[in-house]
């Protein structure tokens, strides 16, 4: 009896999940899971699990970025999820993620797969949460977040071990050599965002989440500097470009230090070799980190080896020491752009000795 009940499970899974997505070719997963291999360097070690943003502060810079027509182009991020929305803003041609852990890799995997599965938002969270998706996705397509959230936190749990063949299965699919150890990190993403629900916050290594991070409730539901939201999941639209991306291999993770010796340079190759331009480079705040080891010059030096447009900028976020004061009460981070070429001119005048100096005041 109780296999009977998991086989109903699974198959109830299956017709969960069967979206109208075209097929991917073996030629397709190759070119995929070679992309990352090729253009990636050896990894290294963050002391965070990196699920979600820390940074209440991202969405701030959304109207600013239109402002300046940052759009189309090439996009490079560091992260999770963020990057999505910074995609949905600036609509790039094609996204590269770098970042120093393989395990970040292994979380866009998931998000990947799960992009691949879910036609609308409402499916996309209720996958990621391991809820069960409603029946009339239609109707959902014009419901805004707080909607949204309110189904995920009221949907019936799913059974996981059966969406789990699904996703591991569609993961195999996309031809990236993944060890039994990594499977099973993946797996264990999946399980933090289900057993967290929307109340998951960023978490260190050995310390419990910070009280002044947000939760993905906070993330999913806050607004840009004008009161709009702005999330990737804030629209149908915009969560549509992004998994248009993502179903072409077009949205590519990979390891890489930004002052590594070959990642960033990989990806100014594969931008120039496709006729793009830089368009939006997300930095967060890893430049304290390069300040901190003494490598910000090796990560300048391999920025100069990206085309970029003439209006490319940096978006950046600021804590701690380097901190500005925040554009609301309560946020823990200040977020901003700078053109790239504002800072190879200052750094090139002498201007950048030090994180802060990089803190538009």
């Amino acid at each position: 009896m109780r296999l009977i009940r998991f086989a109903a499970a699974v198959l109830a899974c299956a017709l969960l999940l069967a979206a109208p997505a075209a097929r991917r070719t073996q030629s397709h997963a190759s070119a995929f899971g070679t992309a990352i291999a090729t253009l990636s360097e050896p990894g290294g070690y963050f002391d965070t699990d990196n699920l979600i943003s820390n940074e209440w502060s991202y969405q701030q810079v959304l109207p600013d970025l239109q402002r300046r027509n940052v759009r189309g182009g090439a996009y490079v991020g560091v992260g999770p999820d963020q990057n999505f929305t910074y995609i949905a803003a600036t609509r790039p041609t094609v996204a590269y993620i770098v970042d120093i852990r393989r395990d970040n890799v292994l979380l866009h995997l998931l998000f990947k797969a799960i992009f691949h599965h879910a036609r609308t938002r409402v499916e996309y969270l209720a996958l990621l949460f391991g809820r069960a998706a409603p029946a009339d996705l239609d109707t959902w397509r014009a419901a805004d977040v707080d909607k949204l959230a309110r189904y995920v936190e009221t949907a019936p749990k799913t059974d996981m071990a059966a969406l789990r063949l699904h996703i591991d299965a569609t993961i195999r699919g996309f031809g990236v050599t993944l060890s039994a150890d990594e499977v099973r990190t993946i797996a264990g993403f999946h399980q933090r965002f289900a057993e967290a629900g929307l109340s998951l916050r960023f978490q260190s290594a050995g310390r419990p989440p910070q009280w002044n991070y947000p939760t993905y409730r906070d993330l999913l539901t806050d607004s840009d500097s004008t009161g709009r939201r702005g999330s990737f999941l804030a629209t149908e639209d915009a969560y549509q470009f992004v998994r248009g991306l993502e179903e072409r291999d077009l949205v590519i993770p990979l390891v890489g230090d930004l002052s590594g010796p070959s990642a960033l340079a990989n990806v100014g190759k594969a931008i120039a070799q496709r006729g793009e331009k830089l368009s939006a480079f997300y930095v967060s705040n890893v430049e304290f980190y390069l300040f901190r080891d003494g490598s910000f010059g090796r990560f300048v030096a391999n920025l100069t080896r990206i085309p970029h447009a003439g209006n490319a900028v940096l978006i950046r976020s600021f804590f701690g020491p380097a901190r500005l004061t925040p554009a609301r009460p309560g946020d823990n981070s200040v977020s901003q752009l700078q053109t790239v070429d504002d800072l190879l001119r200052d750094v090139a005048a002498g201007k950048v000795r030090s994180y802060g100096d990089l803190a538009v005041r």
